[in-house]
């Protein structure tokens, strides 16, 4: 079968070109190997952010490209991307105050006309902020975003394949050759297909993937393993902390899942991606980043789940890796049909390098480029006031209760009527599989979402794996095995 384009790689970057593809009305194979962000994104620290530390390294036009994304993301999911307000210390602080000011006017600057609030000085009247700090009210408040980052992920691939894109997930590249002006590739399900063009969006394994098809880059990457941790909440509040180190690196501890305070992240240079394992000495790192701004103190002991992830930085040549350039580019080769690798890339400018991922392709592969996604709601995204949403679930289906309403509410958004259409009571949601996750629900996962195992289900489509314990994850995933298509 021939399609337009062959995109390799289910995370963000893959998916958000597979997206903007479609949306071209260009016909997308995309093939993954695991699962929808399956490994770095699902990874992140949750955040739409700008970036407020990349301006100490002059990284304007990328904070900027990031804080317009900001903006038309909060927009266009506000079910999965909510409003964050975050306090920076400035006790002990590695910076000084006046330069913490004027980043934090530069950073409000570059966003441009903003729906978030600006930022301001801490005040001694924000004693929520203030008081579980060791230190004194003296800092700054200022806004960025949380988000479902796998959920985001996931509603990319919803919504290309909402416009004809075919989503092959569990399905690897065995090989690809060029011949003539198509691609000839050999698929781990068996299939032989043909493409005009292929999108190098593996991530981590951009350059495996390139040495596979005999191909030299130009472009280099720099694995970075990026780790988090989760503890039980040390601070009551929906807002965020950015804390400043001695080694002039910054942590967030972010409120998560309602019961804990995830805390993150490191950059650690590696070899290879398979590398995203947590050391103890991370563990470690990250404890006494907190303990040395908190009353209340953590230990490796408190730390109740964790994920690591393997970054594919662009190499700028950056002697240190908190100093590599978070910016991507996009590398074409036209020595026979095209080839599009990504190399580096975020969460929050995904849809920014899709755009520009077509753009690139647009003139060899001989079709119009349209800004396509720009004021796009994503799936479950056409929520003009969530809090209202909300409400309206709660009447509608009362017997979800309080939390499985916000939750399931937060996750589907307006997908959530069609999920639950015709259900009237418990009973018509089926049976349990744990953690409040029903049959109905657990189906959806699978037909409309890509899920294939009970991991797939727990961690990276919903949450809920984290506030359940080994014997409850167990059960989950029997019942998940034996649970009919």
């Amino acid at each position: 079968m021939t399609h337009d384009l062959l995109i390799i790689g289910g995370g963000i970057n893959g998916c958000a070109i597979a997206r903007e593809a479609s949306l071209h009305g260009l016909s997308v194979l995309l093939v993954e190997r695991d699962d929808l962000a399956g490994h770095t994104s699902s990874a992140s620290t949750k955040l739409i952010h700008g970036g407020l530390r990349y301006l100490e390294y002059y990284e304007f036009k990328l904070v900027a490209e990031a804080l317009r994304e900001r903006e038309r993301l909060i927009h266009a999911a506000p079910h999965i991307i909510r409003p964050l307000r975050f306090v920076l210390p400035q006790e002990n602080a590695v910076r000084p105050w006046w330069m913490i000011r004027l980043g934090l006017v530069l950073y409000d600057m570059l966003g441009g006309r903003m729906t978030l609030p600006r930022s301001r000085g801490l005040r001694k009247t924000d004693t929520a902020y203030s008081a579980p700090l060791r230190g004194g009210d003296r800092g700054f408040v200022y806004s960025d975003a949380s988000v479902d980052d796998s959920r985001l992920t996931v509603l990319n691939a919803i919504d290309a394949a909402g416009n004809g894109a075919e989503i092959a997930v569990g399905v690897a590249l065995e090989s690809a050759r060029r011949d003539g002006e198509m691609w000839r590739a050999k698929l781990s399900d068996g299939r032989e297909v043909t493409a005009r063009a292929i999108v190098n969006a593996a991530g981590p394994w951009v350059h495996r993937l390139l040495d596979d098809l005999g191909i030299s880059a130009k472009s280099g990457v720099r694995l970075v393993k990026g780790s988090h941790i989760l503890v039980p909440k040390i601070y009551e509040g929906d807002h965020a902390y950015i804390l400043q180190l001695p080694d002039r690196r910054i942590i967030f501890a972010i409120p998560y899942q309602g019961a804990f305070t995830e805390i993150g992240t490191t950059d650690i240079p590696v070899d290879n991606p398979e590398d995203a394992t947590i050391s103890d000495d991370e563990i470690a790192y990250l404890c006494d980043a907190v303990n040395s701004h908190f009353v209340r103190q953590v230990t490796p002991a408190d730390v109740t789940s964790s994920w690591s992830g393997v970054r594919p930085l662009y190499d700028d040549g950056a002697s240190d890796a908190k100093e590599v350039t978070r910016d991507y580019v996009l590398e074409l080769d036209l020595q026979g049909p095209a080839l599009l690798s990504v190399f580096g890339g975020k969460i929050t400018t995904a849809r920014h390098l899709a755009e520009e991922a077509l753009g690139k392709l647009a003139e060899p592969m001989g079709f119009l480029k349209h800004n396509v996604t720009r004021a796009r709601v994503f799936p479950g995204g056409a929520i003009p006031d969530f809090g209202h949403f909300l409400a309206e679930v709660r009447a509608t289906w009362p017997f979800l209760g309080d939390a499985r309403s916000e939750r399931m509410a937060h996750a589907y958004g307006s997908m959530l009527a069609e999920m639950l259409a015709g259900v009237k009571d418990e009973a018509g949601m089926g049976a349990d599989l744990g953690g409040g996750l029903t049959e109905i629900e657990a189906r959806w996962m699978r037909t409309r979402e890509w899920a294939r195992t009970a991991e797939d289900a727990l961690m990276r489509r919903s949450k809920l794996g984290l506030h359940l314990n080994d014997d409850e994850r167990a059960t989950f995933a029997e019942r998940w095995s034996t649970l009919d298509p």
